[in-house]
């Protein structure tokens, strides 16, 4: 019997516009916990749904051994679902209660078949993510997105899995509920297979599943040791480029040198020949010979230049595009004694209630501080960033921003306007930027050729979050101060990587919420702000691993 619980075999699926996802696509997974890794748009979301059985492949074979388990990116869940019934216990327990009344009919026996401790269990799953507490008859419509995903994941273990599937599980979790999930995932002993872009949990799978121009590549170890891998084989594939680089470069000037020599060989025999007086026949078919012998003698170094050739367009293809950004933003930066912004007693209400504790929110950014805002979902923090920019206005305490723009990134990315392209919005927001200028601006941020030309609303979210960048950052004036509020919500690993090299460009101060520590290590944060309870507090950045 195979130990192979996931099992794909030259699997094919195209849209119903006939764009094709994969080709011939084969591998297997077994037992252990496999991250799946993919630019956006690559098809990873895709795959899982395929293993899943709500989508069919147009070509080849899926097969899934044992109990399978699947949680989305978005639960198609209505809010007027209790907790019972998102489970899937609600029977279950509705047969506990009749029989516990003294109705024992044969149907709840049934019902119930071997889940008796159902209850038990369940509370243990439930206590495991963080909602140990949370009443049965409770309905969704109460809970928050992060805790909706728990719940979500809690129905899928008590079904248990051999096989389980997790689509970008950290979504909106805040950094308990991450660790939570986090401690889980360790103690999994299933076939887990995931989709993520959160490096922390990333580095805790067995092994990662690189999706690639349509193949499967699987590396051993955890995201760290991936990493490693692929940063060793491209140092290999650059270093076989230089060489066929080289080699072709030899070759042709090799073939020129030898077409010079048989042009003056071929010279000095006609010289020859003239002075020799050789009848016309004899000199004719010595020629002709010689022609011949050049001929043969250019045809094989013209097969060594194609040769090379074809050794260069190989190595090329084997080096990744790590479409990495390379910026100077001196126009962003604050000197370090500037107060930037002064808040005093910032206050909200929200139906009826004051949204921050005692006096309210007291905040002072000064100089080109980085600061990481934390905190439980729901405490207010996206709150606070929209009274910070002015787009909130607070029912107490006093604001002051010291002259200068401010830029505020939401989750959405709706700073530009999605109908225009993306050298228009740029003139927008730079409108006395030469046009050159911005077209060279643009190409910084990878926008190079017809893609500056593209509707903001028709690129991906990874382009249109270096469109932002590239609006928001080169903007006259340039912004003193930068809001960003999860920034890294369902962008790929190669854009977050691509945020990170913007952000560490910047010269300014910025405040940025965020439940993702790896990349608040990366950015460089100073500062380290929780929001819990109503209360903002400076705290010491969390360990990260």
């Amino acid at each position: 019997m195979s130990d192979m619980f996931i099992v794909c075999s030259n699997v094919s699926f195209s849209w119903p516009d006939d764009t094709p996802v994969f080709q011939d696509l084969s591998f297997s997974v077994g037992t252990g916990r496999t991250g799946l890794v993919a630019p956006n748009g690559a098809g990873k979301s895709t795959l899982l749904r395929l293993i899943a059985g709500e989508l069919r492949p147009g070509g080849g074979t899926v097969s899934v051994a044992g109990v399978l388990g699947y949680l989305p990116q978005t639960l198609p869940l209505a809010g007027d679902l209790t907790v019972a019934e998102v489970l899937g216990i609600a029977p279950v327990i509705k047969a506990l209660d009749a029989i516990e009344s003294g109705d024992a009919s044969e149907e709840h026996f049934t019902t119930i078949g071997n889940d008796w401790d159902i209850e038990e269990r369940t509370r243990a799953q439930l206590d495991r993510l963080g909602l140990g507490d949370v009443p049965f008859d409770r309905r969704l419509s109460t809970f928050s997105g992060g805790q909706v995903i728990s719940l979500g994941l809690t129905a899928q273990l008590l079904r248990r899995p051999d096989v389980l599937l997790l689509d970008e599980p950290t979504n909106n979790l805040d950094l308990d509920a991450r660790h939570r999930l986090y401690g889980l995932i360790e103690e999994w002993n299933g076939c887990l297979l995931l989709v993520s872009h959160d490096r922390a949990l990333l580095d805790r799978m067995d092994r990662i599943a690189e999706l690639d121009r349509g193949e499967l590549r699987l590396y051993g170890g955890d995201f760290t040791a991936y990493e490693e891998a692929v940063r060793a084989a491209r140092e290999v594939a650059e270093k076989n480029v230089r060489n066929a680089e080289q080699d072709l470069r030899r070759e042709k000037r090799e073939m020129q040198q030898a077409r010079e020599r048989a042009a003056r060989r071929a010279s000095n025999a006609a010289r020859n020949l003239k002075s020799a007086g050789l009848p016309k026949i004899f000199a004719g078919n010595m020629k002709r010979g010689a022609e011949e012998s050049a001929g043969k003698a250019n045809e094989v170094h013209a097969s060594r230049v194609n040769d090379a050739k074809a050794r260069l367009d190989e190595a090329s293809r084997a080096v990744r595009d790590e479409h990495r950004l390379a910026l100077e933003l001196p126009g962003t930066n604050v000197p370090a004694g500037r107060t930037v912004v002064l808040a005093e007693h910032l206050q909200v209400r929200l139906d009826g209630r004051d949204l921050y504790a005692g006096e309210g929110v007291d905040l002072t950014i000064r100089g080109p501080e980085r600061i990481a805002l934390t905190g439980p979902n729901g405490s207010g923090k996206s709150t606070l960033l929209r009274l910070l920019n002015g787009d909130l206005e607070p029912d107490g305490g006093s604001l002051r921003r010291a002259d200068g723009r401010v830029a505020y990134l939401s989750q959405r990315l709706d700073l530009l306007d999605l109908d225009r392209t993306v050298a228009e919005n740029m003139a927008a927001f730079a409108p006395a930027m030469p046009e050159a200028q911005r077209m060279n601006m643009l190409a910084r941020f990878l926008f190079r050729g017809s893609r500056v030309h593209l509707p903001v609303g028709v690129l991906s979210g990874g382009e249109r979050l270096r469109a932002t960048l590239a609006c928001v950052l080169y903007a006259e004036p340039a912004p003193q101060l930068l809001l960003l509020d999860e920034p890294t919500n369902n962008l790929d690993l190669i854009s977050v990587d691509q945020l990170e090299s913007a952000l560490n460009a910047y010269e300014g101060a910025f405040v940025v919420v965020s439940h993702d520590e790896r990349f608040l290590a990366e950015i460089g944060v100073t500062r380290w702000l929780r929001l819990s309870e109503g209360r903002l507090l400076e705290s010491g950045a969390p360990a990260v691993g």
